[in-house]
């Protein structure tokens, strides 16, 4: 019997949140009630994490667990702790009722953990064609009771983030602007999305990697959309350093792609998860901006700012950020930075 771990990985989160979902309901329809958790391994003890998946519920029949971002989880001791639990939980004769899904936007987790997972229960959720996209946008309003213009597909594919996920988000609200049967246009998109987008680790990001801008213009306009962040409900310093070093990681994979491959293919492109061109043209432009080693020398001034944080320095964190910003533009820490 099949151990009931699984592992979900690549950049198209949609598509993984969607097996996710499908997981959970086939748990349900056999088990009845589910105790659901959903937990990020950066935050939570794995051994914490197990030991709510061995503990039986008054209330429900089963226990249904996510850890994501498990590209974290490299610790040994965390590693033997899953493999002990899959050994156990494949062993019961009367099937086990917890799940256990790993998630990570990456490509690939430490070896040892993924070689846990019973490779049928592996899946890699490849980023989706430019075209691939447009065929989705097209499908989500029409089954929405919409048309879309193409003008207005090319828009929405470059202002939304290249996943299913934020797509599905960000196109629901022309639903709520709009009676059913309007055909969605150029123009619609550019209001509904680009006048009222929030700001994300992923636009502040972007502005940052902006290769024609000089870095004070950069750090400025960075600046002005941290202001925005933090001044939203979901405003937390750790969410938001989450998400720049993911940008950096796929600009250190970016860095890699072109080293190994010179000028690499569309197959190239996508295995790596830079199949849209919007994706292409954002880590291009990054690259011009980090080389290499400055690419490393940002993912570890945010492992340190992370670690500040976390350490209980929370109370200083709009000081850490603004450091941040500026050591990201300039490429160096602030007390050498002599105007």
């Amino acid at each position: 019997m099949s151990a009931p771990l699984y592992l979900f990985t690549g950049p198209e989160i949609g598509g993984q949140n969607d097996a996710i979902a499908n997981l959970r309901a086939a748990l349900k329809k056999s088990a009845g009630a589910l105790d659901e958790y959903s937990l990020y391994a950066g935050d939570a003890r794995i051994a914490d994490a197990l030991s709510l998946l061995e503990n039986e519920s008054l209330f429900a029949a089963a226990r249904f667990m996510v850890i994501r971002n498990a590209e974290l989880i490299k610790k040994k001791e965390d590693i033997d702790l899953i493999a002990e639990w899959v050994k156990a939980a494949a062993s019961q004769k009367s099937g086990c009722l917890s799940t256990l899904v790993l998630a990570s936007s990456e490509n690939g987790i430490d070896k040892k953990l993924e070689n846990c997972v019973p490779k049928e229960n592996r899946k890699i959720f490849w980023e989706l064609f430019d075209n691939q996209k447009e065929a989705w946008v097209r499908d989500f309003f029409r089954k929405g009771g919409f048309t879309v213009e193409a003008e207005a597909v090319d828009t929405i594919l470059e202002l939304i983030e290249n996943n299913t996920e934020a797509l599905r988000t960000e196109c629901s609200r022309f639903f709520l602007c709009f009676e059913k049967g309007h055909g969605v246009t150029a123009a619609d998109a550019e209001t509904i999305l680009a006048h009222n987008r929030e700001e994300s680790a992923f636009t502040l990001f972007d502005v940052l990697a902006a290769p024609s801008r000089p870095a004070s213009a950069r750090l400025e306009a960075a600046s002005g959309i941290l202001r925005q962040i933090r001044g939203a409900k979901d405003s937390g310093a750790v969410k938001l350093i989450a998400g720049l070093t993911w940008c950096f990681r796929r600009l250190q994979d970016w860095h890699t792609l072109l080293a190994a491959k010179g000028s690499p293919s569309d197959l190239d492109l996508k295995i790596a998860g830079f199949s849209s061109k919007k994706a292409q043209s954002q880590y291009r432009n990054a690259a011009r901006v980090w080389n290499p080693a400055e690419t490393l020398d940002a993912l570890s001034r945010l492992a340190g700012i992370d670690a500040d944080i976390r350490a209980g320095l929370a109370g200083v964190e709009d000081v850490l950020l603004d450091m941040l910003l500026f050591s990201l533009a300039f490429k160096r820490s602030p007390e050498v930075y002599n105007p």
